[in-house]
């Protein structure tokens, strides 16, 4: 499988909410760089916290629209979205489509590194709009 096709699985997964198929991809050492700059590491901690943000935003999904690779660094451009659970609704209020970015390093067939450039404002606003209510 070559670096865009290890990257492609890995948005597949994201897309299926499968927070197993994403640790499967995933070297043992895996870091996600989140778009603060915070650095979560280890398979087993971001399966968990796949599986979290999944049950938080259960219709999360990737859309990619540009592709670039040298080597074993992918970039993909294009958009996330999802929708903000509120006990146990996903209200129209609550959804959120921004332009992301990511970098991903892939070593032997698996994701190091996913990386994400986002403004998360959107995100932050409806977050702090439900736990207001």
């Amino acid at each position: 499988m070559t670096s865009t096709e290890t990257a492609r699985s890995f948005v597949d997964a994201i897309n299926s909410g499968n927070p197993d198929r994403l640790a499967e991809l995933m070297t043992e050492g895996h870091v996600f760089v989140d778009s603060d700059g915070s650095e979560h590491c280890g398979r087993e901690q971001m399966r968990d916290g796949w599986r979290s943000y999944f049950s938080m935003v259960p219709d999360f999904r990737i859309q990619v629209k540009d592709t670039f690779a040298r080597g074993n660094v992918v970039v993909l451009l294009g958009v996330a979205e999802g929708t903000f659970d509120q006990a146990g609704a996903l209200k129209p209020e609550n959804h959120w489509v921004v332009p992301a970015a990511w970098r991903v390093v892939v070593e032997d067939e698996l994701v190091a590194v996913w990386q994400l450039y986002v403004n998360p404002e959107p995100m932050v606003k409806i977050s702090e709009r439900i736990a207001d209510a």
